[in-house]
């Protein structure tokens, strides 16, 4: 059970690049929650990852020698689902039925900045990073998640405030 947790049902083996595979496969399942009236599902889903991924990564890495293994993509889903609940919860609100194409921009600019973010781990991702224990290997996902997500909000914010109005005046 702590491996399918872990690895997010096998996602993590897939490879190349299994850290994007577990990320891509937390935003298909939040699109696809959204598309189907139940966006809700993505923040509550934010949380039950982060809760199984403390729970879980500790276990997993107990008596193995790689601080962060890369099957281990339990943190890549929590902080992906964090990202797309800054747009997920606005666009509920807002009654906006289709985020697959009709506001698409509020799945695909949380995947690509919490991919940066995982990848160039600054500031406080990185120092979650550098723990180099279970924590760390959740906590630096879930700092690039809430730095996605909040960039994905002065993102659209920008658009919608200043860009938007200026391109159709």
């Amino acid at each position: 059970m702590i491996g399918a947790i872990v690895t997010f049902l096998g996602v993590g083996h897939l490879r190349p690049a299994p850290g994007t595979w577990g990320s891509l496969a937390a935003l298909v399942l939040g699109v696809a929650a959204f598309q189907a009236g139940a966006g809700w599902l993505v923040p509550l889903g934010a949380v039950l990852a982060t809760v199984l991924g403390f729970w879980a990564v500790p276990r997993a890495l107990a008596g193995r020698e790689s601080a962060d293994p890369s099957e281990i993509v339990i943190d890549e889903v929590a902080g992906q689902l964090l990202a797309l609940s800054f747009t997920v919860v606005p666009l509920m609100r807002h009654g906006v039925p289709d985020l697959l194409f009709g506001a698409w921009p509020g799945w695909v600019a949380p995947f690509l900045l919490f991919r940066l973010f995982d990848i160039w781990k600054p500031w406080l991702v990185g120092r979650a990073d550098r723990r180099g224990d279970p924590a760390g290997v959740m906590l630096d996902d879930l700092w690039a998640g809430l730095f996605a997500g909040i960039s994905s909000v002065i993102l659209a914010g920008i658009y919608h405030g200043a860009l938007q109005p200026w391109l159709q005046g």
